[in-house]
Order: C-alpha cells, then structure tokens, then sequence
C-alpha cells in the first residue's frame, strides 16, 4: 500500500499478465519500513537441458543480479522493454521506494534522503542473498546507483545510468534551477493546506497529464506509447505529495560530484538528447568524470527514452551486462 493509504494496482515492469516465474516478497528496512520487491531468475538458471533436467549453474548467492532503481514517483514503469531481456543473463530485481508503489510509507518520515535510498537496497540485497549486482538506475535512481557504490563499492560489479544527473537536480530542470525557486514555496502550501493539495494530487487525470507532456516537448510524439506512459501517471498520484517534496528536496540537496573520478568498476551511461528533466549536457559530463565509461545518447530521446527507443537502450545495455556478467 502507498503512502496515501490506497494499495496500487501495478502491473509486471514487463507488461501483461504476472509472470510465474517471478516471486515478490516484503523485505524490511533498517528502521521497520517495509519494501516492497519483484525477483525473477536467470533464465539460464531454470532452462531444460536435452536430458531434460535444469542446466546446472552458480548459486544464487554467486550470480550476478540486476537492480532496478526507478526515479522519484515511479514504480517500474520505465523497465518495461529490459526487465525480461536482462533476465536473459542475470538474476534481475525491482524494488520500489519506501512510501512509493507497494512499499509503506517511510517509518521514520525523516530518513527519505539519497543515502536512506542506498541502504534500502542493500538491505533489499542482503535479504536476496547477498549476491553481486549490477545496478540500473533511471532518473533519480541514477544518484541512488552512485550513491550505493560510495556506500558500498565492495558490492557493486557495475552501474547503469539512465537520463539522470550525479546530483543537484532542482537547479537543472529544463536548464534552470526552476525547481529551487518553487520548492519552499510548495512546500509552505502544503503545510498549511495538506487535505486540499492532497485531494487535487490524487485527482490528476492521467489522459490530460499525457496530453500536457506530449505538448511541453517532455516525451517523443513520434516514439512514444500512450499504453507506456499511461501506468505510470496513474500510480504516481498514489504517492503522498508532502513526502514528494521532501524527497526530491533531498534529491536537490545531494550531489555525487567529489566521487565520479574515483568511480572503478564499469559504468554505461545513457542519455536523450531532449531531455528536458535532466538535460544530456549532464550525462556528458559525468562520462567525462568517470574513468572509462560508455555513453549512449539517444537521438531526440526525451526522459523517458527507455521506453521511446526501447531496442536502442535495450540492445547497448544487454551487451553492457553481459560483458560485466562474463567479468
């Protein structure tokens, strides 16, 4: 159930019906917070051999496994095209945020900061068996991703960054830090008028949000699909507004920047040339920070190019993981 107390319905990250392969469990955090997160195995792991028996493997513990780090507001969506492809040749793991998608809300309504994200997912690790990981992260999840392997680079075999920046994020909206202007001013609102805010959030109708998008130039109209984006403005409005605020304040507050150049394990960065949220200037400057990293810029993607070009990303990315798997 989300913070606004209502439960979600969510569909597989891959789409259509719930996949038997897949397990979702309940693994709870440092402070009692309860998160929510969706396994499925290496296919390799599970495959027939001729003789008809499983194709003996590594342990589970042993292999490497995929995480998938949404950005703010998100529950998987943006993973709907590489969810099953990775799966292809690593264990592959989406968890959501606490107070976000089936995680509960924060226990401690304090720890929703970068750092509290980071540690989520090793204690979403830990209860996985402690496997090594290759993360994936898309938006916000990109800080996440940076922040896990200052965390904890014992633990990370490599990193994928999907239009996303090190940090900062309210001052690059569009090119400006729009975000930093309106943030406290928000925020007083909802202080003093939680019950109205919170009513006209949780009404946004998702069609005219698309519409809205689709007009401010912030998705592709020629390679997005209306069936992609529609779960996703859906299930955001789920999400407490208040906690939001805080949460992409603290986003706002966090930058990865002192630590990209000691970065050194391998790294695929992945940006879209109109991305209007995290803009792609970005991206090429952490590729230019992070010794020996890939970048991938996405002809007239936008900031959800995972599911605009979803062969493009899909096919660079599988080739990535892959290769660090094989490592």
């Amino acid at each position: 159930m989300s913070a606004s107390g209502r439960p979600p319905s969510i569909a597989p990250p891959s789409g259509g019906a719930p996949d038997p392969s897949e397990t979702h469990e309940t693994v709870s955090a440092e402070d009692g917070t309860r998160l929510f997160v969706r396994t499925k195995p290496w296919r390799g792991a599970t495959s027939p051999s001729p003789l008809g028996a499983e194709r003996a493997g590594p342990e589970p513990s042993a292999r490497l496994r995929a995480f998938f780090c949404d950005g703010i507001l998100c529950d998987g969506f943006i993973w709907k095209y590489l969810w099953n492809d990775l799966a292809e040749f690593c264990d592959v793991a989406h968890w959501h945020y606490r107070g976000h998608g089936r995680s509960g809300a924060p226990v401690d309504p304090t720890k929703i900061d970068i750092a509290q994200h980071a540690k989520d997912l090793m204690a979403v690790r830990r209860h996985l068996g402690d496997p090594p990981c290759v993360l994936l992260g898309h938006s916000m999840g990109t800080q996440v991703c940076l922040e896990t392997w200052r965390l904890f680079p014992e633990h990370v075999k490599g990193i994928v960054l999907l239009c996303g920046s090190y940090g900062k994020v309210t001052q690059s909206f569009r090119g400006m830090p729009i975000l930093d202007a309106i943030l406290p001013k928000l925020m007083s609102v909802v202080d003093k008028q939680p019950d109205l805010v919170r009513a006209i959030w949780s009404r946004i109708p998702p069609e005219m949000a698309f519409r809205a998008a689709m007009l401010a130039g912030d998705v592709d109209p020629d390679n997005v699909r209306r069936e992609d984006m529609l779960p996703y403005l859906k299930h955001m409005t789920h999400v407490d507004f208040a906690m939001f605020l805080k949460m992409l304040r603290a986003a706002g507050d966090h930058s990865a920047e002192e630590y990209l150049a000691q970065i050194d394990v391998p790294v695929l960065i992945v940006a879209g040339e109109k991305d209007t949220f995290t803009p792609g200037s970005l991206s090429q400057w952490m590729a230019e920070q992070i010794p020996g990293s890939e970048l991938l810029v996405v002809p007239a993607g936008t900031h959800v190019a995972p599911i605009e070009q979803p062969e493009l990303i899909g096919a660079r990315i599988k080739a990535f993981v892959e290769r660090v798997s094989a490592a």
